[in-house]
């Protein structure tokens, strides 16, 4: 391989461009790189933009105009592991502003159908207590909540 690591590809039908500078706005450690244009060879409009390589949060990603064939699914997603409630607010306000979508268990869909998880760092360690009691507790309180609150989630571990 030539480069180290995997480059995500995100199909848009149209949105490439804009999809890029919104993921770029959001993530600290991001930037806009190459911008690949159709040319009179097609097939879509000359000098129109066909893929932008970005990279956001240190991630390497291509955001291609691909057409209407395929969309996101909650088959795929991007974890978000933030190390307090400020950044769970920030990033769960960011995806969902205009037109995004919050689901369960910190869940969510951003304006163009990518799903994210908001979670905290220690959300695994939690669930996965070897005390069965933390863990069921914890994921309980998980699993009625829409954006996660740690200092719901730290009180359900503790038994409070």
């Amino acid at each position: 391989m030539t480069t180290d690591g995997f480059t995500t590809c995100l199909w848009f039908d149209g949105q490439a461009e804009e999809a890029a500078d919104y993921y770029v706005s959001i993530f600290k450690n991001s930037s806009i790189g190459r911008v690949g244009r159709y040319t009179e060879a097609g097939p879509g409009p000359a000098g129109s933009v066909v893929a932008v390589e970005f990279t956001a949060n240190g991630q390497k990603f291509i955001a291609l105009n691909g057409g209407p064939q395929f969309t996101f699914s909650e088959a795929i997603s991007f974890q978000i592991f933030c190390s307090d409630q400020q950044e769970i607010d920030y990033y769960w306000n960011r995806l969902t502003e205009n037109g995004g979508e919050g689901g369960p268990c910190g869940w969510l869909k951003d304006r163009y159908g990518v799903s994210w998880q908001v979670v905290p760092d220690r959300l695994i360690d939690m669930i996965g207590d070897p005390d069965p009691e933390k863990a069921t507790r914890t994921s309980r309180a998980m699993l009625s909540m829409g954006k996660l609150d740690i200092a719901e989630l730290d009180k359900a571990y503790a038994g409070e």
